[in-house]
């Protein structure tokens, strides 16, 4: 599978979308502060920035359930990554991050595309993540690439812990939304 990314910048190396191999996924961390450093353009959410990453257990996990991605460039350096978990016919994105100098030039859209495929080959029957309601390049982005916001009444009891999961971490409550794809 690869999907390949066009870029504005003429300066910038194109990417190409493949499977995390195991020896990318030490270098997820980095992509994933990277990309947190945008939070700090907003203020109640600044504390983002600082916060932990994804653990590397996790990344290890979807790495070997065929559930991990990464976006590289030309010279096979990952600058972006999807990291997500099959739950029984759906697929549940845990993070998406693209490495700040990165962002804008279709890397998130192209890792979407890479998941939804893999999904939809393996069976599955939709993708859901929880994101952001309110921050430009969350719930909006995944709202123009297909995906429609759950009410809460209608959630799993997956999902609906971890949103309550998420509130205890500092998210203030209804700030947070669980979004899904059918495939």
């Amino acid at each position: 599978m690869s999907f390949n990314t066009s870029s504005h910048d003429r300066n910038a190396s194109p990417t190409t979308v493949r499977p995390a191999r195991y020896e990318d996924v030490v270098l997820l961390p980095d992509i994933e502060k990277s990309a947190a450093q945008s939070f700090k353009t907003l203020p109640a959410l600044a504390w983002i920035a600082e916060g932990p990453c994804l653990p590397i257990d996790t990344h290890l996990a979807s790495l070997e359930d065929g559930t991990c991605w990464v976006a590289v460039t030309d010279k096979d350096r990952p600058v972006g990554f999807l990291t997500a978990e099959r739950i029984e016919d759906r697929l549940h994105i845990l993070e998406v991050s693209v490495e700040a100098q990165a962002q804008g030039r279709g890397i998130g859209k192209a890792l979407l595309a890479a998941a939804c495929q893999a999904a939809q080959k393996a069976g599955c029957r939709r993708i859901t993540l929880t994101t952001c309601r309110d921050v430009p390049w969350n719930a909006p982005f995944y709202h123009k690439m297909g995906f429609e916001y759950l009410e809460e009444s209608t959630l799993e009891a997956d999902l609906r812990a971890i949103l309550t999961e998420e509130e205890a971490y500092g998210f203030q409550p209804g700030t947070r939304c669980v979004m899904q794809r059918c495939l």
